[in-house]
């Protein structure tokens, strides 16, 4: 495994990072197609056993349990010092008028829970699961700050948001002299790609590490464009990403086309792609099988074509934002 650093920063990460969304049980949440901790552990192991180091989870993800789960398989199967652990915060937790958000409150209440359930003392890269807009930004900054400098965690980052608004928070910690974002986990991937526009460029600018979630657009480039699965019928939220516009067929059918052509899973085909913008540092693939967890370990090592990456590109139109929320 060839690893990466995460932005301007001095961690070496891997190529893929393991998303933990589908590990936390139906019985914890509202996913009914994540799996429960047996299921999931076999996933972390070999993730581990083929250099992956880099695990990305969520408070919110199946009501806390999968960041149980991700910190006893650590545990277990790994030594922490060599093991990168990122979380996130701002969604609901639990009822109340401070249950979720951005506040001070909020985020002193959550980082301690979130070390909690992962059993360890710091997580290495804490998030902003989404902007608040709530709360002022600088109230969020200086909490971040405080964290990182109790020790809780090593770095902070940011998720799914407009390119000014980064660009204010990231403006707001160097006035202050407060902890600055080093990563931006957004919506990337070949069925959208409006995130060229402002978003990239700043994090290239600004040397921003880049972490893709739904790098396989919830698996809508990994199969037919009719096929449908138990996750697709019942992800609500993956429901709100994706329209049925002609270009996204097109560009589906073009990665079965070149996967068909090159001998490999379609996964690896669209994984490829987002590897080869030199923007991106890590996309977050979540796994419910073996074979997902192959095809990302085996997608760093496959080389695209100037020519193949252009006709992969060449379909695509404007899609409205989506994902902020």
């Amino acid at each position: 495994m060839r690893y990466r650093k995460l932005g301007r920063t001095g961690l070496d990460v891997s190529p893929i990072c393991l998303g933990c969304m589908s590990f936390g049980g139906p019985d914890r949440g509202t996913h009914p197609w994540s799996l429960d901790e047996a299921t999931s552990r076999p996933l972390i192991r070999r993730a581990l056993e083929a250099g992956i180091n880099f695990f990305d989870t969520a408070n919110v993800y199946s009501a806390g349990s999968s960041e149980e789960i991700v910190g006893r398989a650590l545990a277990e199967f790994a030594n922490r010092d060599e093991v990168v652990i990122a979380t996130k915060v701002h969604g609901v937790m639990r009822p109340g008028a401070n249950g979720r958000g951005l506040s001070r409150k909020a985020i002193m209440a959550e980082i301690d829970h979130s070390l909690r359930r992962l059993g360890t003392d710091y997580v290495d890269l804490y998030q902003i699961h989404r902007w608040d807009r709530h709360t002022p930004i600088e109230e969020t900054l200086e909490a971040l700050h405080d964290v990182v400098k109790a020790g809780k965690a090593r770095y902070i980052g940011a998720s799914s948001m407009f390119a000014w608004q980064f660009s204010k928070a990231l403006h707001a910690s160097e006035r202050n002299g407060w902890t600055r974002f080093v990563s931006m986990q957004d919506h990337y991937n070949l069925l959208n790609r409006e995130e060229e526009r402002e978003m990239l460029p700043l994090c290239a600018d600004e040397s921003i590490a880049v972490l893709p979630w739904s790098p396989l657009a919830r698996g809508r480039l990994t199969r037919d464009w009719d096929e449908t699965t138990s996750r697709s019928e019942t992800d609500e939220f993956g429901k709100t990403l994706y329209d049925t516009s002609a270009s996204d067929r097109v560009i589906v059918e073009r990665v079965a086309t070149l996967a068909e052509a090159r001998g490999v899973p379609r996964a690896q085909i669209a994984l490829a792609w987002l590897l080869s913008k030199p923007v991106v540092t890590s996309p977050i693939v979540g796994v419910t099988k073996m074979q997902h967890l192959e095809d990302a370990i085996a997608a760093v090592d496959l080389k695209l074509t100037a020519e193949e990456i252009a006709s992969l590109e060449e379909p695509y139109t404007p899609h409205p934002v989506v994902g902020f929320a």
